[in-house]
Order: C-alpha cells, then structure tokens, then sequence
C-alpha cells in the first residue's frame, strides 16, 4: 500500500483535517509558531498576551528547537528545526487549545490515546510527528523564511516563539486522528503480538529498560 501525501495549510479547514488518516504523509504550508513549555508558562501562567492572531493567522505549533540566529540588523538565520518530545507539554494543552485555536500539533514521539481522546478530539485537532531522527536540516528545507521572533528576550532563543513560513515543509507523518487513534500504540501492539517470537531461546536481557523492565514489549512514548 503506498503512502498518501498531503499538502496541508498550517490555517486548514475542518474539512482538510477531517480526511486525514494514520500514517499519512503531510508538507506544510504557511505560518507555523514555535511552542513549549517557556511560551506556554508565560501566555498561559503569567497571562501574557500573544503576540499572534491566532488561530487566524496559523493553527500550528511546532514543538521543536530551531537551530536560528538573530542578527546584528534584525534579519533572521535558521537553518534547520529540531523536533522535541511532546509528551512533556501535554498538561499545557487544554488550555493551549482553547486560547488559540490550534488544530495541529507537531513534534516527536507524540502523546498517549488518552491525551488525543482527551485533549485533541473535542478540539477536531490531530498530532503531526516528525519521521526519523536527524531531520532537522531536511524540515529546514521548508523554511521560506522567518517572519518573526516574540518573547526572545524574556525566553531566549531555544524557547521563544519563532514565526515561520513554510513552503512544503516535511514530511510529517498523521500519529494522531480525529478518533484519537494513535499511530504509535497501534503499530507497537502488532509487533508486541509476535515480538516473544523473535527472541524464542535467547537468554534475559542483562540491562533493563531505564532500570525498569526487561519486557520488550513494554515500550516508552
């Protein structure tokens, strides 16, 4: 079965997310900002205002840590974005959702079922994952350009909110649908089916997982 790819602006239509299944392949177009934690605590927490219209203006976040630079006229380099676990600003999201707007996540190794069904469904908002490790030039490729920078100051450059203009940027991969179906889970439970197959007469592991389990099944998020 090949793959679908779609080309998805970052202000899309009900209707746009609404087709999107598992596994699909996704290029951006149009604005996406920069979001985690730092941003989050100071818009939602200290109640700063954003300095965005949003969801006018883009409905996509991207989790991630751009590899940019300020320069000494005010122009912009930015090289390459890198992808950072999202996991770890799932309890920002609800309200993230409700302030902004946003139908689209984007990161790495996304979030459980549970935070889709919870938090993304009753939004009509679904999870983008970055594909692979070392992307980061790759999903640079895609940068049309920096349009702009809030929060460097107060943040810093790794934290602030960088507005970018995507051009095809990708690829993405759908990990999450409107269902709140998981890409991750479904697929790790098919191989969990066999896995035990595969290490039939070998001996226990000697290192267990993060110093938890040596059940090969049991795998992290």
């Amino acid at each position: 079965m090949s793959l679908r790819e779609i080309r998805l602006s970052t202000t899309p239509t009900s209707d746009a997310i609404n087709e999107l299944r598992l596994g699909d392949i996704v290029y951006l177009d149009g604005l996406m900002y920069t979001a985690r934690e730092g941003v989050y605590m100071r818009a939602l927490e200290d109640k700063a205002n954003i300095p965005m219209d949003l969801p006018s203006q883009s409905a996509a976040n991207f989790h991630c840590s751009p590899a940019a630079r300020i320069n000494d006229d005010g122009s912009f380099d930015m090289g390459a974005v890198t992808a950072t676990a999202s996991f770890r600003f799932a309890k920002w999201l609800p309200e993230w959702f409700d302030k902004t707007g946003a139908k689209i996540i984007v990161g790495k190794g996304g979030m459980t079922s549970k935070d889709y069904k919870d938090y993304f469904v009753p939004n009509g908002a679904v999870y983008l994952s970055t594909v692979g490790y070392g992307t980061g030039a790759l999903l640079g490729r895609g940068i049309e350009k920096v349009e702009a920078v809030h929060w460097n100051e107060e943040l810093g450059l790794a934290q602030a909110m960088w507005v970018i203009k995507c051009n095809k940027m990708g690829p993405f991969i759908v990990a999450s649908d409107l269902n709140g179906d998981c890409l991750f889970e479904r697929e790790n439970a098919k191989i969990a089916k066999n896995i035990s197959k595969a290490y039939e007469g070998t001996k226990p592991a000697v290192l267990k997982r993060y110093g938890e389990t040596d059940d090969r099944s049991d795998e992290l998020i």
